[in-house]
């Protein structure tokens, strides 16, 4: 009999993929009303077993029952998961742009009612009720493509909860969110909480488990390494039991590069606007960087940091120059700034970089052919040993370089990513995110690639939402608020107070001209 304090049990789920197992026997029970944990390092097996809950690994392709609400529960699809009260809002964000903030958190209720024609009235009274029950201050009317990404995912949130599920999986909920958004999360969680909503955060965040969460349990190799209440567990004690080892130094020691040459990268005067005159987030930017230096870009989500990096690659159009060697190098699309050595590791993984209907190795490959291809037709065989190289050189773990990358975890499809910008040796690599929804342990191999990259005289310009990463790893900040560089500062200089506090001032100013 099922313990009538347990929101959802999954007991004993097994799961393989080619014979190779991801589940071994996993026991998972979260307690009405609780926010339980979920942890693990990348391949520990957390996604399979949120797949599985979530109805995606549908009620046959494993082994193991799933209880909810003490009733035993088979899933064929996510609807019949949803259907049975267990609500998802994924770490990828996923929204209607061109419908309204309210037909986004009933998209798929529609009319409200019996009526199969929608009371837009309606539907925007309520999804304004549930906007103000969480203290969100969302206009129901408004287009979703005008919100921000961090806006975005407290709709999806909205929209999981409008079904008043029985547990509710938030997967890297903050992961493209800033500190001041992160903050407002964890109050709506904690409402959330307040009122009986029970929840399953699965993060890489282990600060914020300490903050919000009051059970975890921790995945290692397949299986539950540990369970946990909130009195018996800190940062230490859940890094070594998801590694199985202590974390020392998270940052790898490194020597700041000579600067006595000339720069690599020269970037004056860019500012990237819209087709009618709107800034869009980098207004008159200048800097340098140098070959082997890691030069940090520090800002709160929506400051310019992502506009930056895709004007420099040619994703928008820009005014300004930008110079590589000396030379100055027009750049109007990507392939301009693929010829002129530039390489982008882009924030969204799912949208902007892997493709999903081709192999491991034609996403480590596509777009960078030409070496294996002898009159006119690509040669496999090259291809195969090349992708191999580069996954054993990046440790990206797949049961064959044919896998699909469905299958793989979020690290590793990180790593492949990376493996695939690497294939042209680039002069300067843009990094935007390069450890977002990755775990400490595929974080250490990150930042250790990052520092081989610029001993061997890559330049590297890495933006991150965490500040912490960007002083970190960086022998130089940038510091960018409202599109401007506000501080810059080398390492030892300054930290994360001394980043905040700039861009904090530069806010104050603009409010103040407003």
């Amino acid at each position: 009999m099922s313990d009538p304090s347990y929101a959802i049990e999954a007991i004993g789920i097994r799961k393989s993929f080619g014979g190779v197992p991801a589940l071994r026997g996993v026991d998972l029970r979260v307690r009405a009303g609780e926010i339980h944990a979920l942890l693990g390092q990348n391949g520990a097996g957390k996604s399979t077993l949120v797949k599985i809950l979530n109805g995606v690994h549908p009620a046959g392709s494993f082994e193991g029952t799933i209880r909810v609400r003490e009733r035993a529960a088979t899933f064929a699809s996510p609807a019949a998961a949803r259907a049975s009260g267990v609500g998802y809002v994924p770490q990828e964000i996923e929204v209607l742009e061109n419908l309204s903030a309210a037909e986004n958190v009933f998209a798929g209720q529609t009319g409200l009612g019996r009526s199969v024609i929608v009371n837009r009235t309606a539907l925007e009274r309520a999804a304004a009720a549930l906007f103000t029950d969480l203290g969100l201050p969302f206009d129901p009317r408004a287009l979703a493509a005008t919100l921000t990404p961090a806006q975005r995912h407290l709709i999806m949130l909205v929209r999981a909860l409008a079904l008043d599920p029985a547990v509710l999986m938030l997967d890297e909920p903050t992961a493209s969110l800033s500190g001041a958004e992160v903050d407002r999360l964890m109050v709506v969680l904690r409402r959330l909480r307040a009122r009986g909503t029970t929840m399953i955060y699965i993060t890489h965040r282990l600060a914020e488990v300490l903050a919000v969460c009051d059970r975890a349990t921790v995945l290692r190799d397949g299986a539950v390494a540990a369970e946990f209440d909130r009195a018996g567990f800190d940062t230490d004690t859940l890094i070594a039991t998801m590694t199985g080892r202590r974390l020392q130094t998270l940052y790898p020691d490194h020597a700041p590069p000579a600067l006595a040459a000339p720069p690599l990268l020269r970037v004056e005067h860019l500012t990237v606007a819209r087709g009618n005159g709107v800034l869009r987030g980098v207004n008159d930017v200048s800097f340098d960087l140098h070959a082997g230096e890691i030069l940090g870009v520090a800002g709160l989500v929506g400051s310019g940091r992502t506009e930056l990096l895709g004007a420099l690659f040619g994703r928008h159009a820009f005014e300004g120059s930008v110079s590589v060697e000396g030379r100055r190098v027009p750049i109007r699309r990507p392939r301009d700034a693929r010829q002129a050595g530039l390489a982008l590791l882009t924030e969204d993984r799912k949208r902007d970089g892997l493709l999903f209907n081709l192999s491991v190795r034609a996403n480590i490959t596509i777009g960078n052919l030409s070496p294996f291809v002898q009159s006119g037709v690509v040669r496999r065989d090259r291809e195969t040993v090349a992708a191999l190289r580069a996954m054993r050189a990046l440790n990206v773990k797949a049961p064959s370089a044919e896998s699909a990358v469905a299958h793989l975890s979020g690290g590793n499809q990180q790593k492949l990513l990376l493996a695939r910008v690497l294939m042209n040796r680039p002069k300067v690599l843009l990094l935007d995110e390069p450890t977002k929804g990755v775990d400490v342990g595929t974080r250490q191999e990150i930042y250790r690639l990052i520092v081989e990259l610029a001993q061997s005289g890559v330049g590297l310009l890495v933006v991150s939402s965490e500040i912490e990463e960007v002083i970190g790893l960086a022998d130089r900040c940038l510091v960018i608020a409202e599109g401007r560089i506000v501080d810059e500062f080398r390492r030892g200089e300054g930290g994360e107070e001394r980043a905040l506090r700039s861009i904090a001032m530069a806010e104050a100013k603009r409010l103040q001209l407003a």
